[in-house]
């Protein structure tokens, strides 16, 4: 390619072996996304018994979940089936900007709801006039103008980055360190200022969700057995979810700090990081949750008087 030129459009490689096998690994994993979390936003907005800001801001971090892996998987999906896939320029910062701020708008989610189960367990006679409707609104639009936040510095120095060639980004997505990689000029500030921004997301989120169930954890030691074993129930989903998410975030930081670690055993790593945690969030929180699974009953039964009705109505129009 022609050093002079101004890139227009990226190719991104991805995957180079196995691509048929993969295909048929990831895309069951996006229908059980598309299918777990739209089911989570579904009997939130339907069934009033779950009318409550927990379950408010788990139908949320299923929405934010929606997007982030529909921003990315698709576009990695049909990279399996082509030759060569590329990508517009525009749509590739584009891409890199709402994987990153809808990705710590998640983490945003999560803090808020670590937020609200200590509100609940360590204020329950104070938890309805503290969670009201407004402050679920605002905790729902701090969470989008964090992650806004966060990812506008990355975004704002890698968008005026002249790109000369080679324009093949070696990942299966427009991620931030691939890209900037192939910059044809100094990206020094470019990293730093990705990393700290990144570790900022990361650390903040932490220590407040940590911070959170300290106080609950103090909170639960003085109750009676019976009580306590009722509170922990409420938190253990969200844990699992926690400690899934921040692990990953972690194995991903490490892999992208070993020089000698192998390229396409940190793709998988980094490509699994981004469809893991929205995969498992429906399966963990429904399994655990008896309020989810009632809610579940009742509109699969709802669904089935449904259809028995319309069965029942068609052959009668029809004679």
């Amino acid at each position: 390619m022609n050093t002079t030129e101004q890139v227009s459009f990226f190719i991104i490689e991805g995957f180079k072996e196995r691509k048929l096998i993969l295909f048929a690994i990831f895309l069951p994993m996006y229908i059980l996304i598309l299918v777990g979390n739209s089911m989570i936003i579904y009997l939130v907005r339907t069934d009033p018994r779950l009318n409550s800001p927990m379950y408010f801001f788990l139908h949320c971090l299923s929405f934010s979940d929606l997007i982030y892996t529909s921003n990315t998987v698709p576009n990695m999906l049909s990279g399996f089936l082509v030759e060569v896939k590329t990508i517009s320029k525009a749509g590739c910062f584009a891409q890199m900007y709402i994987f990153i701020s809808i990705g710590i708008t998640g983490r945003g989610f999560l803090t808020v709801m670590a937020f609200d189960r200590y509100v609940a367990i360590c204020n329950p006679l104070r938890y309805t006039s503290i969670m009201t409707r407004k402050v679920r609104y605002l905790l729902l639009f701090v969470s989008f103008v964090f992650g806004s936040f966060i990812a506008w510095p990355a975004f704002s120095l890698a968008l005026p980055l002249p790109f000369c060639g080679p324009n093949v980004i070696k990942h299966t997505f427009c991620d931030h360190s691939s890209l900037i990689r192939l910059a044809c000029t100094d990206t020094s500030v470019n990293n730093i200022v990705g990393l700290f921004f990144a570790l900022l997301s990361l650390l903040s989120t932490f220590l407040l969700i940590l911070m959170s169930y300290i106080l609950i954890g103090k909170t639960i030691i003085k109750m009676g057995s019976v009580e306590r074993k009722k509170a922990a129930a409420t938190c253990v989903s969200h844990l699992i979810v926690v400690c899934i998410s921040y692990v990953s975030s972690v194995c991903v930081y490490i892999s992208y700090r070993i020089p000698s670690f192998d390229a396409e055993a940190r793709l998988i790593i980094s490509v699994l990081y981004s469809v893991l945690t929205p995969l498992l969030n429906p399966f963990i929180y429904s399994l655990r949750n008896k309020e989810l699974q009632d809610a579940m009953k009742r509109a699969f039964c709802k669904f089935f008087r449904a259809s028995n009705m319309v069965r029942k109505t068609v052959p009668s129009i029809v004679s």
